[in-house]
């Protein structure tokens, strides 16, 4: 079975071929600056090198379409007819408290996702045009949505629900529903496969950390926390992102540059964060360099970044009544060894041992799943690389009845 994965970006298109009966990726790639002037498809070839296919695309139908076409293109292909694609498994940014599990796509799921768009408008409308560009070049092949926001939808009331009226939360669904749960759902299953224990009885702590950092409290199993909130701002200090604030910090700042809802929103979203404190990246490995030059603000920044990390880890700990594996993916965590030493740092008192040996040995040549606590530590810490799209592709193979 060849199950074909999308994620559809407001103006990038990334995507995944399947073959599922192998679970090998025989395709891979990506549209960039959809819409835009220059856009382009970078294509992973067999041998590892990429191409770059210049095209102007206007909108998702135009990249899919291109996307397609080079799916069997004699040249840079991996498949000789679009029918070989059994199904379309497409990335949900945000399901509300509709979905708690992946669904098929049909008119009425479309419907209630598309009532969520006001909860993630910069990304639910993307990923539909993705679904509807699928639907009007290959109306016959049924398509699956997977929802960022569906693992955390397990959470209990007293963790997800805001301090504010409650009215606000019935008129307007204001509450935290946590994002990257696909991954974070990856993890929690890797990390139990490869340590060979069972997720009931086990208090997990994933961490997905990249330019977007998020944390999960995970039982049984079952997430009971995560640190983003109802967008993906809240939380941990990110690439671009402010992380936790205090609204009456943001108020004051409104208020002083004179900034509207968009103007602050691009504030906290687009220039704060690492860019926003450092001046000079949101690139984890160029802010690396700049400390390596003794920069003070990179330092603190980075300070600042692992700090907020450990609190939650701290506080997820309490949560859960103890833990017994900490997890770390994403590009930062699975690719940094300082991401795993320096967010563990001082957490002996929970149980917490690395083997900072063979932490730092870790390099990105060499990137596996691998055990980097000491042999004593009451506490497993792990690297898991993260694979949403290969979760994607095996809810969609489940959800058509394909085991």
């Amino acid at each position: 079975m060849k199950i074909l994965v999308l994620n559809c970006g407001s103006s990038s298109i990334k995507y995944k071929l399947f073959d599922m009966t192998s679970g090998e990726v025989i395709a891979s790639g990506g549209v960039e600056k959809l819409g835009l002037p220059g856009s382009f498809l970078q294509v992973k070839l067999p041998g590892g090198e990429k191409k770059t296919l210049k095209r102007e695309m206007a909108e998702h139908t135009a990249g899919v379409e291109f996307i397609l076409k080079t799916l069997v293109d004699p040249q840079y292909g991996a498949i000789a007819s679009l029918t070989e694609i059994d199904a379309v498994g497409h990335r949900i940014v945000h399901g509300g408290e509709h979905f708690n599990r992946s669904v098929l796509l049909d008119e009425q799921a479309l419907k209630v996702i598309e009532s969520c768009n006001d909860l993630a408008p910069l990304h639910n409308p993307a990923n539909l045009k993705g679904v509807a560009a699928i639907a009007e070049t290959m109306p016959n092949v049924p398509q699956v949505g997977v929802f960022d926001t569906a693992f955390h939808q397990t959470m209990p009331d007293y963790a997800y629900l805001y301090a504010i009226p409650y009215e606000l939360y019935e008129r307007y669904g204001i509450r935290r529903y946590g994002f990257h749960g696909t991954s974070h759902r990856y993890i929690a299953q890797r990390v139990c496969e490869f340590l060979d224990i069972r997720a009931k009885g086990t208090r997990l702590i994933t961490c997905h950390i990249g330019n977007g950092v998020s944390i999960a409290a995970v039982k049984d199993g079952q997430c009971i926390d995560t640190t983003m909130g109802l967008t993906p701002l809240e939380g941990c200090v990110m690439g671009t992102r402010s992380g936790d604030i205090d609204a009456g910090a943001v108020t004051y700042i409104m208020e002083k540059e004179g900034l509207d809802a968009k103007g602050v929103s691009n504030l906290l979203n687009k220039q704060s964060g690492m860019l926003g404190i450092t001046g000079i990246s949101s690139d984890m490995r160029e802010i690396e360099t700049a400390i390596a030059q003794g920069n003070q603000r990179a330092i603190l920044a980075e300070k600042i970044y692992f700090y907020r990390i450990r609190k939650y880890i701290g506080a997820y700990a309490a949560a859960l009544g103890g833990v017994d594996v900490i997890a770390f993916a994403g590009g930062v965590g699975e690719n940094q060894w300082n991401s795993r030493e320096y967010s563990c740092e001082g957490m002996e008192y929970l149980g917490v041992k690395l083997d900072k040996a063979l932490n730092r040995s870790i390099q990105r040549s060499t990137l596996r799943e691998c055990l980097v606590s000491a042999t004593d530590s009451k506490v497993k810490v792990v690297v898991i690389p993260t694979d949403e799209e290969l979760m994607i592709a095996t809810d969609t193979m489940h959800i058509l009845g394909h085991k």
